[in-house]
Parts: structure tokens; sequence; C-alpha cells
């Protein structure tokens, strides 16, 4: 079964870190670009960052650019977002996403940063 479970969302204050992880389970994320999304209450879903197959690639929202990084492990199957110098405003469900022949997405981690 084709998955995508995201995991290490948590309550943190403002400017603290949490690193985010996307594991896949039925498929290979290496053939693949990934991206990571959030949705906070009451607003659409939005991109935060994506990274092409060979990792050499990435990009990010203007809104976290120089705060998030995103990189792979093929080896493990994973893609991480390490997320830095939190704000109140990054409070959302962040979700990862795969584009094989369908969009591939994961159930979310939810983190909230208080101020």
């Amino acid at each position: 079964q084709v998955q995508l479970a995201e995991s290490g969302g948590g309550l943190v204050q403002a400017g603290g870190s949490l690193r985010l992880s996307c594991a896949a389970s039925g498929f290979t994320l290496d053939y693949y670009a990934i991206g990571w999304f959030r949705q906070a209450p009451g607003k659409e879903r939005e991109g935060v960052s994506c990274i092409s197959r060979s990792g050499i690639s990435t990009n990010y929202a203007d809104s976290v650019k120089g705060r998030f990084t995103i990189s792979r492990d093929d080896a493990k199957n994973t893609v991480y977002l390490q997320m830095n110098s939190l704000k109140p405003e990054d409070t959302a469900v962040y979700y990862c996403r795969a584009t094989i022949s369908y969009d591939v997405w994961g159930h979310g981690t939810q983190v909230t940063v208080s101020s």
C-alpha cells in the first residue's frame, strides 16, 4: 500500500526548532520530487518547500526562507523538514506530498508555536 507518514510535530515556543519527517512505504521515494505543505486553521493549504529527486534542487516559500531546510535520506526512504526560529505564524498542520502517477499525501502532523 502506497503511503506517506509525517511525524515530528509538536508544541514549541517561538524561536524553537522542530524536525519533521516524511516516511514512505509501498514505494521508493528516490524516484520523486517531494513537497512539504501546511494548512493553518481557516486558511488554504500552501506550499512550504520542495526537493528534487536528486536532492540538489530545493525551493522554499518566502515566509520560511533562511529558517527551514528540506533534505532527503533515500536510504531511509524519508524526507525531512528542519524548522528553526519558529514563529507563531508557522502554526499549522504540515503535510508531505509525492506525485507518482497521482498525488500521495500523508495525514499530516500538527505544529503549534506559542508566543
